[in-house]
């Protein structure tokens, strides 16, 4: 007996180091394309996790929906399908109205407006996905938002009719307060929507029409400057529970860095990309006075909207924002 125990015990002194240099392995889902930069930035986090932890860590983005839909992202990642995924938050509005925030219209209308938001939603964030079994890695906004469209725009009463991508309930009700169609695309379908006919305006970022090509289907964007939606990228707790505290430290330290360089690539890319839609034959414009007028009050029954929906919660937020 004596002997079994002392071969036991040899064999599990061998095993220690390949125990110490076992590796674990993440899945990220992201919808978005290799050449969009918040995939760019999502690479390099993940280079840097792996760089960090010595290769004990190692997260595979699974960039342009190619393992979850965007609106499949971040159940994938509360249910352990997926260790960590990048989500846009408006997309969850539905859920709770918090996850929209920033995608109020003229609510936060640049990068510094944007910054002060986020630092009132970001404890709110924190705690529903922390009751949700959720963590929260970090948050880049897309850069602001204007309107593309196959013909000229003037006022709002031009986009009446007109069919409109809606990729998450604030676009969709846009659609709806200027009289456009709504039609539901995401991201990665929205090249072959616009070949097809079946979108011929909607609001987003220079970035979208760039990796999307939609310079090849419609021709004006206007520069609304409407709001900076943000992308979050989330983790499961339990997958990160399970890590041990260097691992968890370099990870938390990548994000953060991520974060940093996220924020200034978005404002860095936000002019890049206008520069490269016009070079491709778009005209890229200011919004008249009467279109800009008419999505001011556009915004003003949203924010409205979005505070009934949203009640106290949603209300102490916005004060806190306006203060």
């Amino acid at each position: 007996m004596k002997l079994v125990a002392r071969l036991l015990s040899l064999a599990a002194l061998s095993a220690l180091p390949f125990m110490a240099g076992a590796q674990t392995k993440w899945d990220l889902p992201s919808a978005y394309p290799a050449s969009n930069f918040h995939t760019e930035n999502l690479t390099q986090f993940a280079a840097d996790v792996n760089k960090a932890t010595a290769g004990k860590l190692v997260i595979t983005v699974h960039n342009n929906a190619s393992l979850f839909k965007a609106p499949e992202i971040k159940r994938a990642v509360q249910s352990g399908q997926a260790q960590a995924g990048e989500i846009l938050m408006a997309n969850f509005q539905n859920e709770w109205q918090v996850w929209g925030l920033d995608g109020v219209p003229f609510l936060a209308d640049s990068y510094d407006e944007a910054a002060k938001l986020w630092r009132v939603q970001k404890p709110a964030i924190e705690k529903k996905l922390g009751e949700q079994g959720m963590m929260l890695l970090y948050s880049i906004p897309w850069p602001p938002q204007g309107i593309y469209s196959k013909k000229p725009l003037n006022s709002a009463a031009d986009l009446k009719g007109i069919k409109w991508r809606a990729y998450s309930p604030a676009t969709a009700r846009i659609a709806e307060l200027v009289g456009a169609q709504p039609v539901t695309v995401q991201a990665a379908e929205l090249s072959q929507a616009m070949a097809t006919g079946v979108v011929e305006s909607y609001m987003s970022s220079g970035a979208t029409g760039y990796d999307t090509k939609t310079f090849e289907h419609l021709k004006f964007w206007y520069d609304t400057q409407a709001w900076l939606p943000k992308n979050a990228v989330i983790m499961n707790k339990k997958a990160f529970d399970a890590l041990d505290k260097p691992t968890q430290a370099a990870l938390l330290k990548a994000a953060a860095d991520a974060e940093t360089r996220g924020w200034a690539l978005s404002r860095q890319k936000n002019g890049e990309y206008l520069d490269l839609l016009r070079k491709a034959g778009m005209t890229i414009a200011p919004p008249s006075a009467a279109l800009k007028t008419d999505m001011k009050k556009v915004g003003d029954t949203m924010l409205k909207e979005w505070i009934e929906k949203a009640g106290p919660e949603g209300k102490a937020l916005v004060d806190a924002f306006n203060k």
